[in-house]
């Protein structure tokens, strides 16, 4: 939304000195583009003569738009600095709320919308420049017979105004105020009470039988000023910054003031615009009631895109928060932490995508393992020798023939048991129960050529590779247990692992060997480190696959 008041040019302007002159600004506004005209607005040249012969430089405009209007308030905060006597005559639209009234310009919307006010000349910053000149300033205020309507956020017409002390205010109609504008007002030594009264208007704020706007050169000595109670040097900016209501109007008040009377309030009001979009936004996200299971599916969606939540539990913590937030930024969104149903369709839809490009991924990847697994079989363990068994095992544990090669190998052992001595069968069933490195090799010392000589040196490398591994296969477990899976999503896991032909076993929550095996080929395929235990990357690859298979 626009906002009339250029923050830095109208504080700016408090400060820049201008020539002494007396000053008037006349605004007419007659022909609005979207409410009806107003009859009786007059702000032509013959309006203002009287003002001119008095010696009044004049900054007028009719028919002035948001823009124009701007312009003209902008040129009148900078000149009245340095004026003596100032005028200030508005005729047109008006509309209030408690606490405010604003003059519409013509080419303002439905006077009852916010989107119009901001766009409008709030009186009380025109009160804030008046009162620099106690005694010496006057508004004229000719308003727009009030509507019936009054709904809205704002209604027609002139509020209750909270007048500075020595401001003389006029107020009437347009045509009123036009006749007091080429009637006596400028007249010198014409009481400005009795010159409103032959026009019709009503008069408030500082206003004697004899006060006049414009007086006759005498060689008597001047009245003597009015006593005005000493205020706040930074009062006039304080009241233009409350006028504009922005960040940077308050930051431009701290900046001159850091430490006036009304800091603490600017610090604070700039603490809330910063929050307002913020909670604007959850109050949207609020609003579409997502449940913890859509939630779920957010962070799950977040994590395909490599946004990570820090979590797949359908609560939106500040890891949840921050993921959103830079996914917003890489999509050209305010990164408020909140979702928007757009952001949320646009996000289900790119989740979708990543999952079925990671799926096909996966699949080509795991096309390719199996591949080269039955090329190595034909060349290692397809013939049943034992040394091409064991080759191919070493390489290929989880297997497409892992089973098979595993199976001819029990029977090569079945085999030589039966025609191993006695002696030798129970040392050997001795180190097969102790299942140690020290007792395979113990196995292995106790005789020239044992019969299970193959097994134990086999056994030897797995179990000293398991050793190695050990440290890693805890730390893949502890990653594991922290994701906290419900048995529900354990499932989802096992039947994902199951629709894609990795044979997990059961399908029933217990990961059980077959079911660390499938993962290990699920992983291998995905380029991920095969420990056989599941990270939040895993789960929401896999998940983002199974969503309405439960």
């Amino acid at each position: 939304m626009r906002k009339l008041l250029l923050t830095g040019a109208a504080i700016a302007a408090l400060a820049v000195p201008a020539n002494a002159a007396d000053l008037a600004l006349i605004l007419g506004n007659a022909n609005y583009d979207r409410m009806g005209d107003v009859k009786g607005v007059d702000a032509s040249p013959k309006s203002q003569s009287g003002l001119k012969q008095a010696g009044f430089e004049i900054l007028d405009m009719s028919d002035a738009d948001a823009g124009e209007l701007r312009t003209r308030f902008r040129d009148f905060v900078a000149e009245a600095q340095g004026a003596d006597t100032v005028v200030v005559a508005l005729s047109g639209r008006f509309v209030h709320s408690n606490s405010e009234t604003w003059f519409l310009p013509v080419d303002a919307r439905d006077g009852t919308l916010p989107e119009a006010v901001s766009e409008a000349l709030p009186l009380s910053a025109v009160m804030t420049v008046l009162a620099a000149h106690p005694g010496k300033a006057v508004l004229v205020l000719g308003a727009q017979e009030a509507d019936d309507a009054t709904s809205g956020l704002t209604m027609p017409g002139i509020g209750t105004l909270n007048i500075p002390q020595g401001v003389s205010v006029l107020r009437g109609e347009p045509k009123q105020v036009a006749a007091l504008m080429t009637g006596d007002m400028a007249r010198p030594d014409a009481p400005l009470a009795q010159a409103a009264k032959d026009a019709g208007l009503t008069t408030s704020g500082y206003i004697t039988p004899d006060l006049a706007l414009v007086t006759a050169p005498s060689a008597t000595a001047p009245p003597a000023p009015i006593k005005t109670p000493q205020t706040d040097p930074a009062s006039p900016y304080w009241d233009l910054a409350k006028s504009e209501d922005t960040i940077d109007a308050y930051q431009l008040y701290l900046q001159r003031y850091p430490d006036g009377a009304n800091a603490s309030d600017a610090k604070a009001r700039i603490a809330a615009l910063k929050a307002a979009p913020e909670q604007q936004a959850k109050a949207t996200e609020d609003g579409l009631n997502l449940s913890r299971d859509q939630r779920r599916e957010i962070q799950q969606n977040l994590t395909v895109l490599e946004y990570d939540p820090k979590g797949v539990d359908g609560i939106f913590g500040a890891g949840s928060r921050s993921a959103i937030s830079r996914w917003q930024r890489a999509n050209t969104f305010d990164d408020t932490g909140y979702l928007t149903r757009d952001q949320l369709t646009k996000l289900s839809a790119q989740g979708e995508k990543r999952a079925a490009e990671l799926d096909a991924e996966a699949k080509a990847r795991q096309a390719e393992i199996d591949r080269q697994d039955r090329a190595y079989w034909e060349q290692t363990g397809q013939a049943g020798d034992e040394p091409g068994l064991r080759v191919y095992l070493k390489k290929y544990p989880d297997g497409l023939f892992a089973d098979l090669a595993q199976e001819r190998l029990d029977a090569i052992e079945a085999a030589r048991r039966a025609d191993a001595q006695s002696a030798d069968r129970g040392d050997w069933d001795a180190a097969r129960k102790t299942d140690t490195v020290e007792a395979y090799r113990n196995y292995l010392s106790s005789r020239d050529k044992p019969a299970f000589q193959a097994e134990a040196e086999a056994r030897i490398a797995e179990l000293q590779q398991r050793n190695q591994d050990s440290a890693q296969d805890a730390q893949a477990k502890a990653t594991e247990d922290a994701l906290g899976l419900p048995n529900v999503a354990r499932r989802l896991v096992e039947q994902r692992l199951s629709q894609m032909g990795l044979k997990p076993g059961k399908v029933d929550g217990t990961f059980t060997p077959e079911t660390r095996r499938a993962i290990r080929r699920y992983q291998t395929a995905g380029g991920i480190p095969a420990t056989g235990y599941l990270t939040q990357a895993t789960v929401a690859q896999l998940l983002a696959g199974a969503i309405g298979l439960q």
